[in-house]
């Protein structure tokens, strides 16, 4: 039987997607803005969309719709949501994420500033990487390029893509695309950095959605806080109607009458109390429960 469709899921990591390509682009915005070089992706199709004047984010989506149909053609289950986020987000958003750097650091560039585009622009471009890719929705036209000719060739994959960069690398150069170290490091050493980013975010936040999508954790927790919210409301409504009932009768209340109400009154915050840890142990026993299911 075909398994139904989680929506929910799938709005998750649609969603995570978007913000690592969006985390990518800025990755490439502080590459772009120390000139310390691109990707060679995005090297190349900026040095040559400047030669023909045309936006970055019109002929990036140009390049990508073409090396889409190749992908189509040769293996369409490299294709899924992430590569239309990817190929149409990555090129607009970094014409426009460039707009607004050099309005915030219109200053000249110097070492510090180098160093620190570097440093802030891999560690964002690799994060971005890993978020985009995590939920496994597909990977951009140009990723599916190695992938694809290194199944097709039986050769190693690290070598088709080194090959695949190198190559990429060297159309950037002869189109006077922006390449620099940071072209080199991102060609032949992003693969530990993007790992690292896998482990420790990328790779929990995916386990975090489908934990959290799943339809019997669903069902409890909705259970669980629809039972809690019932039984909240009807105490939080009855301590209003007697707070107010108190409110009108306090000034004919004896001194006698008070003493008694504050003793009723201490009594039922002490309750509160009582049924507050309740409620908080009930809620570790569950969350211990799910948490020992999703290990099983």
């Amino acid at each position: 039987m075909k398994e139904k469709l989680n929506f929910g899921n799938l709005a998750l990591k649609t969603l995570m997607s978007i913000v690592g390509v969006t985390v990518l682009s800025i990755g490439a915005t502080f590459l772009r803005g120390g000139n310390v070089g691109l990707d060679p992706f995005t090297a190349i199709n900026t040095g040559i969309s400047n030669k023909l004047g045309l936006g970055l984010g019109i002929f990036q989506l140009s390049v990508n719709f073409v090396i889409f149909l190749l992908i189509l053609w040769l293996d369409r289950k490299k294709i899924g949501i992430g590569t239309f986020v990817n190929m149409i987000m990555v090129g607009f958003e970094i014409q426009f994420f460039t707009q607004i750097y050099n309005q915030l650091f219109p200053e000249k560039i110097t070492f510090l500033v180098i160093v620190a585009d570097t440093v802030i622009g891999l560690l964002l471009f690799t994060l971005g990487s890993s978020l985009y890719m995590g939920p496994k929705l597909g990977v951009a036209p140009y990723d599916a390029i190695a992938p694809i000719f290194s199944e097709r060739f039986k050769s190693s994959y690290k070598i088709t893509r080194i090959i695949q960069d190198v190559l990429f690398m060297a159309g950037a150069l002869a189109f006077g695309g922006p390449v620099g170290f940071a072209t080199i490091i991102v060609a032949f050493f992003t693969g530990p950095l993007i790992t690292w980013w896998n482990e420790h975010i990328s790779d929990p936040l995916v386990a975090f959605i489908d934990h959290l999508t799943r339809p019997d954790t669903r069902n409890k927790v909705t259970v669980l806080l629809s039972a809690m919210g019932r039984r909240t409301y009807e105490s939080v409504a009855k301590t209003y109607e007697a707070t107010e009932i108190m409110q009108a009768k306090l000034g004919r209340y004896s001194n006698s009458d008070l003493k008694t109400q504050q003793k009723i009154a201490r009594r039922n915050l002490a309750n509160s109390k009582q049924t507050y840890e309740n409620y908080l142990a009930q809620y570790k026993m569950i969350e211990e429960e799910l948490n020992k299911r999703k290990n099983q």
